[in-house]
């Protein structure tokens, strides 16, 4: 087993984050009678378990019959995709608000590369406040692994889980990998850890005592060269950001009861002003413009619902994206009122990564782009906290 030693984190700087139980998570965070609690996702086929139904054996894609059967005393719930879809995006906007260099497996995992980021702080405080962040932002646990490889912090994320966090120091690579059972590995399944084993390997050390040849000779020459490859930790692949967004959005969880607070109104405005003005920024920084604002919301009932608005032209520019976001909350305030509100989220969508459309200035307004780029300037120089409005010094 594994003993960290001291740290020594230089050239560990990939970090592999991955919601845990994502589909039941959610269904866990929404629902607090279902916490501690076994739970299914699906009927027909487990698209999720819980971590207290895992512990009965249930596993994903397992047919719902015998999951019942190993947990009778299961809840099953049917999935809501669009709930999940939205979570999502909620944790993919944490990723990148922690660094720009972020690369999606799926919904529920990516690797994020903070390299650039060592000047500030160091790899594990970076992915200690990222956990923080999605379980204060989005109210759901996550798991990170930090190594020198992408495969190495996969595995470290694997380790640690459930809701763990992982380093694996460049000096300790191999006394932290070889003992792994080889289904670590990546490419191991069923049948060719059964194949393996048959010869006596079983431990990824078994296979770093092989040379690449023998391995072919097992399970053949492509697998058997990834093998010897991964048993020695050579992984060479970089953290890619290929994928191209359809909107950019933030959201905070308000907690229950909040409707009745006296102040729910100043409440709610200063949320929107907070949540929008970070969308915003994130959007220039990109260079994106975007034309439709999304309000989302979530009830005391833990129902939920979604109003949205379109520009007549897109725009990252604050102002125009708070007007329709205020809109849109106070079309949503009768609403409100009746079902009370615990968390209140805003997207920006039809994202255009074209320069925005010059206009001839008439009139004598000042150009809110450019109020908005000066800003921008003073916190990248002096921190996000340098300059705030008004409405949320109360906050």
């Amino acid at each position: 087993m594994f003993v960290p030693g001291p740290i020594v984190s230089s050239g560990a700087t990939i970090l592999h984050a991955d919601l845990d139980s994502f589909y039941a998570s959610v269904e866990q965070r929404d629902d607090p009678l279902l916490r501690g609690r076994p739970v299914i996702v699906g009927g027909g086929v487990v698209l999720a378990a819980s971590y207290e139904a895992k512990a009965y054996g249930v596993r994903t894609a397992m047919g719902g019959g015998q999951a019942r059967r190993l947990c009778p005393h299961a809840v099953v719930v049917p999935p809501r995709m669009s709930v999940y879809s939205a979570a999502s995006d909620a944790v993919f906007d944490v990723f990148r608000d922690t660094t720009p260099v972020v690369e999606p497996l799926s919904v529920d995992e990516a690797f994020l590369d903070v390299g650039g980021l060592l000047r500030y702080r160091a790899p594990v405080e970076i992915a200690a406040k990222l956990r923080a962040d999605v379980r204060e932002r989005v109210g759901l646990p996550i798991t990170v692994g930090i190594a020198r490889t992408k495969f190495l912090a996969k595995v470290a994320s694997q380790v640690a889980k459930p809701d763990g966090l992982l380093l694996v120091p460049p000096d300790r690579e191999l006394e932290f990998l070889r003992p792994l059972p080889v289904r670590r590995l990546w490419g191991v399944g069923t049948v060719t850890a059964d194949r393996l084993r048959t010869h006596g390997i079983e431990t990824v050390a078994d296979v770093a005592e092989l040379d690449e040849s023998m391995l072919a000779s097992l399970v053949g020459g492509a697998m058997g060269h990834r093998l010897y490859a991964l048993s020695h930790n050579r992984d060479r692949r970089r953290v890619q950001t290929t994928v191209r967004r359809r909107s950019v959005g933030a959201q905070r969880a308000l907690g229950r009861g909040c409707h009745a607070a006296a102040d729910i109104e100043v409440t709610i405005d200063a949320t929107a002003v907070m949540l929008i003005d970070r969308i915003a920024r994130r959007m220039r920084a990109a260079g994106n413009t975007g034309r439709t604002v999304v309000l989302r919301m979530r009830f005391d009932d833990f129902s939920r619902a979604t109003r949205s608005r379109t520009l007549p032209e897109a725009t990252s520019s604050t102002e125009p994206l708070l007007a329709a976001a205020r809109g849109l909350v106070s079309v949503a305030a009768p609403l409100i009122a009746q079902r009370g509100l615990t968390l209140i989220g805003f997207s920006v969508a039809n994202i255009d990564r074209s320069p925005p459309q010059l206009e001839l200035p008439f009139g004598t307004s000042a150009d809110p782009l450019a109020l908005d780029a000066a800003v921008d300037r003073v916190r990248r120089r002096y921190g996000s906290a340098a300059l705030t409005r008004a409405v949320l010094l109360h906050e």
